[in-house]
């Protein structure tokens, strides 16, 4: 199954799909650990994208759906794919149309209290990518990666100024998609405020709605 997880920047959308990737075993694709990851080797790329994503803004959508599309090419892709932070305009959105099948989109939604407290809490290990935050699920050593002593920092785009700005560009760009898969038959709305400790609320209701495609 072809799914595309939605919502706003701090809705839990990576974490939710962790979990599903490997209850479905079906591979989670973010462009965004894509590009990450083009940044941290340096290369031309990630050079570009990095000078973007510095000033708040969203990778063009020329850019994005190249990466995407190579993606999903890839073999691990043959049983279906969890999309995390694709598409994010409708452009992108009929781009999609033309190489993949979507059965279901997953919107997870949480309010903007919430959103800022997780956003801004969250600290990352620069050596090995894992994520932490200060109140929910700290580090045993503040600063310090549990798993293996790398330095903990606070990427980028998850500054309260940052966060203020994606939130202004995704309600103008992104927003509106809620609408267009609505339309199209395949949105299902998360509630994904519940805390960390209550995960298996909101993944209960992404299995209702993922077992609706097994009856189509």
């Amino acid at each position: 199954m072809n799914i595309i997880i939605f919502g706003p920047h701090g809705a839990g959308k990576g974490t939710y799909t962790e979990i599903l990737s490997k209850k479905y075993k079906i591979p989670h694709i973010s462009p965004g650990q894509l590009f990450r990851d083009e940044i941290k080797k340096k290369s031309e790329l990630g050079k570009k994208v990095e000078k973007i994503v510095n000033h708040g803004k969203l990778v063009p959508d020329g850019i994005v759906i190249r990466v995407v599309k190579e993606r999903l090419k890839k073999d691990d892709c043959k049983n279906g794919f969890l999309l995390d932070g694709f598409p994010r305009t409708i452009p992108q959105a009929k781009a999609l149309e033309k190489f993949t099948r979507i059965d279901k989109v997953l919107n997870f939604t949480a309010s903007e209290e919430v959103i800022m407290d997780r956003m801004s809490g969250r600290r990352t290990c620069k050596n090995c990518g894992a994520i932490y935050h200060e109140r929910n699920v700290p580090s045993k050593v503040r600063g310090v990666c549990d798993r293996c002593g790398g330095e903990l920092y606070q990427r980028y785009d998850e500054t309260p100024e940052a966060i203020m700005t994606m939130t202004k560009e995704y309600n103008k760009k992104t927003k509106p998609l809620i609408d267009y898969y609505k339309k199209e038959g395949l949105l299902a709305d998360i509630d994904a405020n519940p805390p960390i400790e209550e995960v298996d609320k909101v993944i209960s209701q992404c299995d209702k709605e993922l077992s609706k495609i097994k009856k189509k």
